[in-house]
Order: C-alpha cells, then structure tokens, then sequence
C-alpha cells in the first residue's frame, strides 16, 4: 500500500480534513517528547493554528529513541488523527516540519537558539523534570548530575532548556517561553525553579536572567489517547487507502488550560480551542476531584464487580449512578467556582467521556497507584467535607472499595501494583476489613492518619469496607 506523504496527500477522501494547499509551516516551535498524546493534543491545536498562521510548525526532538522521529520524518511529518467516538472522525495532521533524533545535537542547540523559535513545549512525563519528592530540581539524579558535569549533549530536558537560554542570552535575543504540558500540579512554577537552580550551579549570571526574564505558564492537558496498534493502523488505511504508521488515536474531547503570564506565549492557542487563564490551579482540582476521584472509585468498586473496563463499568446502572451522585452531592459542593468552567457541565461531559464504548480504558489500569493517587483524589474531598461539618458518604464508600480491593487481591495472590506494594500486602495479609482500615490509618498508608481522632468518620470508613468486602452494595450504595 502506498504510504501516507506529502506526494500522496491528494490522494486523500474529500472527506477527510488535511493540511492539502496549505504552505509548508516555518519552525517556531520546539517540542521535546512527540509521543503519542503530543501529537494527538497539542500537535492538533497547533495544526489548527497553522490553517491561518504558517509561522508555528512544529520541531519534534527526541532525547532517547529515534523511532517516532524517523517514522514522522518518512512521512513528511504527516499521520493522521483518529477520533474514537460514537461519531469517529479522521484528520491528517501535519503540524511537523523538523524531525530531531537523540544524535543530532548539533541541530536542535541551533534550534534553540534561534530566535524564530518563541515557545518550547515538552511531554516528557512527570519524572522526565528530575525533581525530588518536594518538587524542586533533584541535584542527585544522574541525568542532572550529567549534564552539570559540562557534556556537550544534555540528557534531560532541564539541560537542554538552559543550554538553549544561555545561547539567547549570550547572543542577546530574547529568551523562548519554555511550555511544560505534562500534568504535575503547578507544572509551570516547578520548571521555571528547576531551570533557575541548574543554572546557578555553574552561572549565575544565568540563573538571574532565567529568573526575571523567563516567563514559563503552568499548563494542564487532558484527553484519553490509547496507545497506537494493528487495529489502528488498519483503520486508517481502510478509511484513508494509504499506510499511515504514525497515526494516533484518542477521544473526542480534549483540554489545554494555560496560564495567563501577562504576555503572548506564541501561538494563538486559544483560538484554537485552548483556554487561556489567570488560575490554572482551579482547573487541576477539578479535574483531580471530579475526573480522578471518579476514575478511582469506578477502579476499585468496579472491579469488585467484575467489570474490567471503565464503560463496562459505566453500563453497570447502580455503579454509574453511584459515582454521578458522588461527584454531585460530595465532590461539587466542596470545589471553588473556577472562572470559565461550569462544573456541572464538566461532570456531564465527564460520566459521557467514561461510556464511550470506543474506548477502551482497563479499570486494572486506573487502580494502580492508590496509596500515592487517593490522598488527592478523594482525601482531600474527604477532608474538605469533615472540615465542613460533612460525611461524605459517598466518598466513605469509595475509600472503603479501595480497602476491599486490596484484601481481595493478596487473598488472591495477585500483585498489588503500588510504589508501596509490599507494605500494602503485609498489612492485608489476613485481615480483616476493620483491621486493615485501622493499619492503613494508623501508617498514614493511602488514608490519612487524622482519621484516628475523628471516630464518626473512622467508623463509617470500617463499616464501608466491611461492607464492599461483602458486597453487601444495598448497604454500600444507600
């Protein structure tokens, strides 16, 4: 089958939206990380942006694989977008006008600092910013450790972004607007520190130039994007007649939150859908409260279930209709307006995004992780309610599925996949709900330790577990 490139772009459905006529982009963007969700979300806002402004094409460089890269690169930077929906829909982006490898150094040093690229935007996830539990820049990690060291090629993205600001700055141009897109709360802020500390290490000159003339906006981006495979591409080429390996997926809805930082980041971001704010922070909590906490709670009850998929568990009635009351009468009540967004529409648009049957997200998945994810998704909607004079009961009944998930899992043998893992399974290991409620509490363990001095809550949570452990759900779901 002939591949997709920029040659076989005519050869396209009518139907299918395509950058066809359209100049070719010049470089103003560099993006460290073009793996899937990049070219599915930002890549996709961008292409839009290039309908009317050619200036924002977008550099793709990648710091450990050549993979991605090369494939983008033999199709001219083109794949196309697939929509899994109940109304599918297929796009050909072509946003992508460099394709940078691990070894061409050279090139993206020169990238960096030249001054037609104003915006450098990284998905390199939570653990590529090599910061330290408390958030600031780990001067013990070997990739940072490396690149203090004077090599000529950065491995981490820190490294890089300094390197190419100390070229601005040395050449007198104005520095980029450095964009992180990965979800880490207060993204922005926490770069913007971990660039100023690399850099004082060795210059701080540098360091002082960073910190009052780098602007970096903090960012939050959502939207599911399963991983590419064989279904996939034959998708594609079934809808489009040409090969497309580089084609990606992912749900209808997508959102980018950016900080408003007083000044243009590039872009027209939010003329192309993005939303443009003075407090991202807002729409992180909403999202970790609604979407999160809902997600979680669908993990664990779900699967107690014998559900294995969050639609499948969606079409269990009593389960969706127990999630949808949670985040209305416990969740909602305990969030602050946030300026832009309805909340109630966004826990429509949430309980419609987990009954897309063409989605296929594993509740398996989603309960990795608790005793790290729980203290946000639901504790601090447990707490903001306790503080309130509340019992969230739904929220209880949540927290104590999470208690039966774990107990069910080491009777069975099964690993529980939890940075604390070990710890989890010792403290299930032949307890009893009650039990391992009181250990979990007393270890600060995925429940706060405050639960010890408010015995109402303490015991709503022991009743809950007993509960979901029994699957007692008329008892569970009251």
């Amino acid at each position: 089958m002939i591949r997709l490139t920029a040659a076989t772009l005519d050869q396209l459905p009518a139907t299918i939206p395509s950058p066809r006529g359209r100049p070719d982009p010049q470089v103003g963007i560099v993006h460290f990380g073009p793996g899937a969700f990049h070219r599915a979300h930002q890549a996709a806002y961008i292409d839009t942006v290039l309908q009317h402004d050619p200036r924002w094409g977008i550099a793709a460089v990648s710091m450990r694989s050549r993979g991605t890269v090369e494939a983008l690169e033999q199709q001219d930077g083109l794949y196309t977008l697939a929509i899994r929906d109940a109304d599918p829909a297929m796009r050909v982006i072509g946003a992508h006008r460099r394709f940078l490898a691990p070894d061409a150094a050279a090139a993206t040093h020169a990238l960096l600092a030249d001054p037609a690229a104003a915006l450098v935007t990284t998905t390199v996830t939570e653990k590529g910013y090599c910061l330290a539990r408390d958030g600031t820049l780990d001067m013990g990690h070997p990739d940072i450790v490396h690149d203090l060291g004077g090599a000529a090629v950065p491995q981490s993205v820190v490294g890089w972004i300094v390197a190419g600001l100390g070229a601005r700055r040395a050449a007198g141009v104005a520095p980029f607007v450095p964009m992180p897109c990965d979800n880490l709360a207060s993204n922005g802020a926490k770069l913007h520190a971990a660039l100023v500390a690399f850099a004082r290490v060795h210059d701080g000159a540098l360091a002082d130039w960073i910190a009052g003339e780098v602007r970096v906006p903090s960012t939050m981006v959502d939207s599911i994007t399963p991983a590419s495979d064989e279904a996939l591409y034959a998708a594609v080429a079934d809808a489009t007649g040409l090969e497309d390996r580089a084609a990606v997926q992912r749900e209808r809805f997508a959102q980018w939150v950016i900080e408003d930082i007083g000044v243009p980041v590039g872009p027209d971001l939010a003329g192309a859908g993005a939303t443009v704010t003075g407090d991202v922070a807002a729409y992180e909590k909403a999202k970790l409260r609604i979407l999160n906490g809902a997600h979680s709670t669908l993990a664990y009850l779900g699967l107690l279930r014998g559900h294995a998929s969050v639609a499948e568990a969606m079409g269990d009635a009593e389960l969706a209709s127990f999630v949808d009351a949670m985040v209305r009468q416990d969740i909602m009540p305990m969030l602050p307006a946030v300026p832009g967004l309805d909340l109630d529409e966004y826990r429509q648009q949430v309980m419609g995004r987990f009954r897309n049957p063409a989605i296929v997200h594993r509740l398996d998945q989603i309960s990795q992780d608790g005793s790290q994810k729980l203290p946000y998704r639901l504790g601090d909607t447990l707490a903001a309610n306790r503080a309130n004079g509340r019992m969230p009961t739904h929220v209880v009944a949540a927290l104590g599925g999470w208690i039966a998930f774990l107990i069910a899992r080491t009777a069975r043998g099964q690993a529980i996949v939890d940075p604390a893992g070990d710890r989890l399974t010792a403290a299930a290991q032949g307890a009893d709900p009650v039990t391992l409620v009181r250990r979990l509490t007393e270890s600060g363990l995925g429940l706060p330790s405050q639960i010890a001095g408010d015995p109402p809550l303490l015991a709503a949570i022991e009743r809950a577990a007993v509960a979901a452990h029994e699957k007692r759900w008329d008892v569970l779901f009251r």
